[in-house]
């Protein structure tokens, strides 16, 4: 019992073995993927299966840059690693560094080459789609003319819009020369001069969906003046055309109910706008109405003839107005004036009794001092003969000639000689 080994010691053993073996430190193994679990910590577990056995496998997290698509149970892959053994667990497993879809992965490759480079070069911006008509006429249709896609773009147009033109360009859209036969279709419809355009088919695996992917058929909707809507596959299927095209359909009948607007909906939408704009059209008839007639009285009474007749109304009321307020002028100024007249005369009554009193008084003054009464009572008025009054002996000298003027005349005499005397004797 000399060779007795631990279990820590077997498993590092043949983990030793596994290292230094040089074929399983690079390796590719194909098979179907199986008991896939997502784990939490971003590590990737999963079996390979074949018809012969089972193989445990492992991605770590820091190698899943790498993954290019979202593995699932099923998937046929390639996956590129190392084998190592889990000592812990005493079963070994394939570290897996890479993973390749195998057949259709290798066109998904090309996809998403293909789909990148279209979108570099700006195929892809929003920039360049154009709307879709919401009430198109006549519309385009590219897609197999036996397909399931026909049948249902068919129908929901029928119950949707009986009166739409749907114009069929029957393509291949599977296998050798659908691509050229797809991107044909759109530029003759384009030319045909439709309203828009669905481009698709039903569903299918990814080499049947391929035609749709083709860079020709991507230029052809980019190209294309008509808007263009793809209706590829199912929900879930998404092509490059899908990308390029102006508006993307999950399906061909959801493209039918996007370009086929419904007629009845839109009849009965007309009926009830027909109706607002007759309701709208008879109250502008109605406040139409009162505004005419609003109109026709001011223009009446904005007329030449009404006007003059209005200013004919008002002269003969300022004119009523006039003579009224010169009849009361008239009579306050006469009444004035007999006031007036009244008083002047009571004034002048009063002046003249005033003066004729003054004047008695003044005549009997005057009679006082009247020179004829005082010549006449033997007093006489002497002067010289220059008229001066001589009413002193200094105002005279002897041999002076004197005019003594009595009541009857004047005495000239000469002057012999003066005396002087007190006048108060």
């Amino acid at each position: 019992m000399n060779n007795v080994y631990s279990v820590g010691q077997i498993n590092n053993y043949i983990r030793r073995m596994f290292q230094q073996d040089i074929l399983l430190s690079r390796v590719y193994v194909r098979g179907e993927v199986s008991n896939l679990k997502y784990h939490t910590s971003g590590h990737i577990y999963f079996s390979l299966k074949d018809e012969t056995g089972t193989l445990s496998c492992v991605m770590f997290a820091g190698n899943r840059r790498g993954l290019t698509f979202e593995m699932k149970n099923g998937d046929k892959v390639i996956c590129a690693g190392n084998f190592d053994v889990y000592t812990r667990g005493g079963n070994y497993q394939m570290y897996v560094k890479a993973i390749r879809l195998e057949g259709a992965g290798l066109l998904y490759e090309r996809y998403l080459k293909l789909k990148a480079e279209l979108e570099e070069m700006g195929m892809f911006d929003k920039a360049y789609k154009k709307p879709v008509p919401k009430y198109a006429r006549r519309i385009g249709i590219v897609t197999a003319p036996t397909g399931a896609a026909i049948r249902d773009i068919q129908n929901i147009s029928r119950r949707r819009n009986p009166y739409v033109q749907l114009i069929l360009y029957p393509a291949l859209v599977q296998g050798e020369g659908a691509a050229v036969s797809i991107a044909k279709g759109i530029e003759k419809l384009d030319e045909a001069g439709v309203d828009v355009i669905i481009a698709g088919r039903g569903g299918g695996s990814i080499e049947d969906l391929w035609a749709f992917n083709e860079e020709i058929v991507a230029r052809a909707i980019f190209n294309c003046r008509t808007p263009v809507i793809s209706a590829v596959g199912h929900e879930t299927d998404t092509t490059i055309a899908d990308f390029v095209a102006d508006l993307r359909a999950p399906t061909p009948s959801a493209a039918a109910e996007l370009a086929v607007f419904d007629y009845f909906e839109f009849a009965d939408t007309i009926a009830v706008y027909r109706r607002r704009l007759g309701q709208g059209i008879e109250r502008r008839i109605i406040k139409a109405r009162g505004d005419m007639r609003y109109y026709e009285v001011r223009l009446g009474a904005l007329s030449p003839k009404n006007r003059l007749r209005d200013r004919r109304r008002q002269l003969e009321n300022i004119e009523e107005r006039m003579r009224n307020i010169l009849k009361n002028r008239i009579g306050g100024e006469r009444m004035r004036a007999s006031d007036v007249s009244r008083r002047m005369s009571l004034m002048a009554e009063r002046t003249l009794r005033q003066r004729q009193k003054k004047y008695s008084m003044l005549v009997e003054r005057m009679r006082g001092l009247n020179p004829l009464d005082r010549l006449k009572a033997g007093f006489s008025f002497v002067s010289d003969e220059e008229g001066r009054a001589i009413t002193r002996i200094s105002g005279v000298k002897a041999g002076q000639i004197l005019n003594i003027h009595v009541t009857d005349g004047v005495i000239k005499a000469g002057v012999q000689e003066t005396s002087g005397r007190n006048i108060s004797e």
